[in-house]
Parts: structure tokens; C-alpha cells; sequence
């Protein structure tokens, strides 16, 4: 897949999306990287600690967040983004399901657009996508938790995102699947998601694993957000495991050492 001019082989590595929430409110660092100034520190340090995409999110999705409007986030994104982009050959994610904030980062220098509900929140945003002609997360995510067969409906799901994705003429290939660890599901449901991610090649597209600090790990581990590291790490090594490759992480540096540690005994398998 080549995001941003740049090539990354999906089959054979993982890669490190680095996590750059520029907002007050997010569940583990919120306001830490809130001033652009402080932002562009903490992507120039996850890009030397080894992150391949910077993902820049102006608005918080934990559990009871409180929505902003479109020009807000507009305000939060588009110069942190400008600014990374003038600064550091990486590639840029917008961490967004509102179509106009898409476009603006687009604009700004953004090279994806990552949608935590995978098209079906913005009815713009698959026309915005095909637009700029540029690569795409789609988000499994759903209101409620009430599946008649956890992974059977999660499919579903992740189908009708890409039938929204085809409809508006994005290409298959430029495609990454996200199962959505977190969003719409119970503690119990994340495990088994977690358990079963192989089962979602079948669509043929890479899949991004997004668990860092979450409430799965901190509940399995009783342990708040900012001691999640370890939890954060062991779901990476799973999810290299199984085949996927991206993660969405807080701690660069750490999750790139347990892929590369994953990468160098999966090469020695027969």
C-alpha cells in the first residue's frame, strides 16, 4: 500500500501509527499536546522513536466525550498538521468521521483520512475520500453491543463500510480495516475480537490494531491509563501475530521493539 509517496509492505511488517491527540479531554493524554507547539514536539519525538504515520485527532472518543463542532476541530487539526508537514517528511493520518474537518486536513497536508465509523457517520466523507484520492481506516464501531454473533455481525458491519467505500468509487487497495477494539463492544467482546482477529482477512484488506491504554487492558490488568504500557505491548505482539499491520499507539518506541522482536521469529518460521 503506498500511503504519502511512501510504500509500506503490509504483508511482511507491521507499522507504528503514533497517536497525537490535540484535545483537552482525551482519556489518557488529553491537554498534554493541546498548544500546536507542544504537538509538533511530541510528533518530531514519535517520528525519531520509529513511527512510520503520525495520526492527528482533534476530538476525543472515550467513553461520554463530549462533541466539538466542525470548525473547532477544523481549529485543532489543521495547524498542528501544517505545521508536522512543513517540518517532517512523515506521513500524516486525520483522526476524524466529519467530512469538512477531513478535507481541510487534506488541504493542510494529510495524506489519510482515519473514520472511527467507517463511512457511515458523514454520508460526505466516502466522496471526500475518493476526492483526494488517498488511503483510508475504516473503523468497525456501533451504538450498541447487542450482537446476535459477535464476529458474524462485526463482518456485516465491516461490509456495509466497504459497500459505502466502492459506491463512491474508493479503491479496494487503498482500504485498512480497523476491528474497532473499544467501540460498541463489552470487555468480554474485545477479548474474543482480539482472539479472532484473523478471521478478518477475508476481506483482503491490512488490518490496524488499535488498543493502546485502553479499558480492555486496564480492566483485565486493574490498572489505570498511564500504566497500560506493558498490556498495550503484549495486544501489539498478538496482533503481529495474526497478521496485522498497523498499530495505533501512545508509546512509539516500546511497541516498534516488540514488533521488531515479533518480525525476527515469525522470519524463522517454516
Amino acid at each position: 500500500m503506498k500511503i504519502g509517496g511512501l510504500n509500506f509492505d503490509t504483508e511482511k511488517h507491521m507499522y507504528v501509527m503514533g497517536i497525537l491527540n490535540v484535545t483537552p479531554d482525551s482519556f489518557s493524554d488529553g491537554g498534554c499536546h493541546y498548544a500546536p507547539e507542544d504537538a509538533l514536539a511530541h510528533a518530531g519525538k514519535m517520528i525519531e522513536q520509529g513511527a512510520a504515520i503520525i495520526d492527528v485527532g482533534g476530538e476525543s472518543t472515550r467513553p461520554g466525550y463530549q462533541e466539538v463542532s466542525e470548525q473547532e476541530e477544523i481549529d485543532r487539526v489543521v495547524p498542528v498538521i501544517e505545521k508536522i508537514s512543513k517540518e517532517y517528511d512523515t506521513v500524516i493520518s486525520v483522526d476524524t468521521c466529519k467530512s469538512r474537518v477531513a478535507e481541510e486536513a487534506l488541504r493542510a497536508g494529510a495524506h489519510m483520512v482515519n473514520d472511527i465509523w467507517g463511512l457511515k457517520y458523514d454520508e460526505r466523507m466516502a466522496k471526500i475520500i475518493a476526492k483526494y484520492q488517498v488511503p483510508c481506516c475504516l473503523m468497525h464501531n456501533r451504538e450498541k453491543t447487542d450482537y446476535a454473533d459477535l464476529m458474524q455481525d462485526l463482518k456485516a458491519d465491516l461490509k456495509e463500510s466497504l459497500a459505502i467505500a466502492a459506491g463512491a468509487g474508493i479503491a479496494r487497495d487503498r482500504i485498512i480495516l480497523d476491528p474497532g477494539i473499544g467501540f460498541g463492544k463489552t470487555y468480554e467482546q474485545n477479548l474474543e475480537v482480539l482472539a479472532r482477529l484473523e478471521e478478518l482477512h477475508l476481506f483482503g484488506c491490512p488490518l490496524l490494531l488499535g488498543t493502546s491504554r485502553k479499558s480492555v487492558i486496564g480492566l483485565t490488568l486493574n490498572l489505570p491509563p498511564e500504566q497500560r504500557e506493558e498490556g498495550t505491548a503484549a495486544t501489539t505482539v498478538i496482533g503481529r501475530m495474526k497478521g496485522c499491520s498497523f498499530v495505533r499507539v501512545h508509546d512509539v518506541r516500546t511497541n516498534l521493539r516488540v514488533i521488531q522482536m515479533t518480525e525476527a521469529v515469525l522470519a524463522k518460521r517454516p
